[in-house]
C-alpha cells in the first residue's frame, strides 16, 4: 500500500512540475511581448503608406530599438515623404512612432533606432555563449501584419555556435563578400527553430528568464525564397547579443 502511495506521489509532483514550466515560459513570453515590434516604412505616395519590414524590440531605457540592419536599410526618396517608423502594442490599430537610425554595424547586420517614447525594455543577456541544447524562445512578425499586430513566439534549441556562411550549392554562388566571411568568419547562433522572413530582428531570449541571446537573422532557405512559408528548413541564424551590446557602448548610447 505505501509503495502505490509513493507512486502515486511521484507522479503528481511530475504533473505539477510539468504545469511550472509551462506556465513559466507562458509568464516569460508574456513579459516580453509589450517590448516587441514591428519596424518599417511610411510612404506618403504608396498605397500602402504604412509598411511593416520586420520586426525589433526596446531595450536600454525603452527609446532603443534593436532590428536588422537589412530591415532599414530602405535608400528614401528626397522627393517624398517617406521616413522609418516603429509599430508599438497590439491589434488592428498599433501605436506608430516615426524613428531614426542612430547606430549600425552592417557586418553583424545591427541597427539600433531612436523613437520619442520609452517602451518597456528587454533585459540583454550578458556576452558569455549559450551553450548548445539551451532551450530558447523567438517573438515577432513571421508573416507581416495583414491582420494587425499580433506577434507570434516560436519555441526550439540552440543547435550550434558556428561561423556565419551558409554553404552554397556550387562555386558560382561563392561572392567576394561569402569568401571574405570564410577567409575571417564571425560566430552566430544556429537554431532548431522555425523563423520566416518577418522574423528579421525579433529576440532571441532565454526560456527561463527573459533575457534577450541573440537578433534572428536570418533563415536557411531549401528551395527558393518563395517557398520559405510552406516549407520552411525549420534552421534559422541569430546573431550574439554582444554584437548589440557593443554597438551600443561604442555609439554613446546608454543601456
Amino acid at each position: 500500500m505505501n509503495l502505490i502511495l509513493k507512486v502515486a506521489s511521484i507522479f503528481v509532483f511530475i504533473l505539477s512540475a510539468t504545469h511550472v514550466e509551462a506556465s513559466s515560459v507562458s509568464d516569460i513570453v508574456t513579459k516580453v511581448k509589450p517590448s516587441v515590434v514591428g519596424v518599417g516604412l511610411y510612404d506618403a505616395m504608396s498605397a500602402q503608406t504604412h509598411q511593416l519590414r520586420g520586426t525589433g524590440f526596446a531595450f536600454g531605457d525603452g527609446s532603443l530599438i534593436a532590428t536588422n540592419h537589412h530591415v532599414v536599410s530602405i535608400v528614401l526618396d528626397p522627393k517624398i515623404v517617406q521616413y522609418l517608423i516603429v509599430f508599438a502594442g497590439q491589434g488592428a490599430h498599433p501605436t506608430i512612432y516615426r524613428a531614426e537610425i542612430v547606430a549600425k554595424d552592417i557586418e553583424h547586420d545591427i541597427a539600433i533606432l531612436k523613437i520619442a517614447a520609452n517602451l518597456p525594455a528587454l533585459r540583454l543577456a550578458d556576452d558569455s555563449v549559450v551553450a548548445d541544447g539551451n532551450e530558447v524562445l523567438l517573438t515577432g512578425f513571421p508573416i507581416g501584419a495583414v491582420l494587425g499586430l499580433y506577434p507570434a513566439t516560436h519555441r526550439g534549441i540552440v543547435a550550434a555556435f558556428t561561423p556565419d556562411v551558409i554553404p552554397s550549392m556550387n562555386s558560382t554562388q561563392l561572392s567576394n563578400r561569402i569568401l571574405d566571411r570564410l577567409d575571417k568568419p564571425s560566430m552566430i547562433y544556429q537554431l532548431d527553430i522555425t523563423a520566416y522572413p518577418g522574423n528579421s530582428g525579433s529576440p532571441l531570449y532565454n526560456a527561463q528568464n527573459g533575457d534577450v541571446i541573440g537578433i534572428l537573422n536570418k533563415v536557411f532557405v531549401k528551395e527558393t525564397k518563395e517557398s520559405v512559408i510552406e516549407k520552411p528548413s525549420g534552421i534559422s541564424y541569430a546573431i550574439p547579443v554582444k554584437y548589440l551590446r557593443g554597438l551600443t557602448l561604442q555609439s554613446g548610447l546608454a543601456l
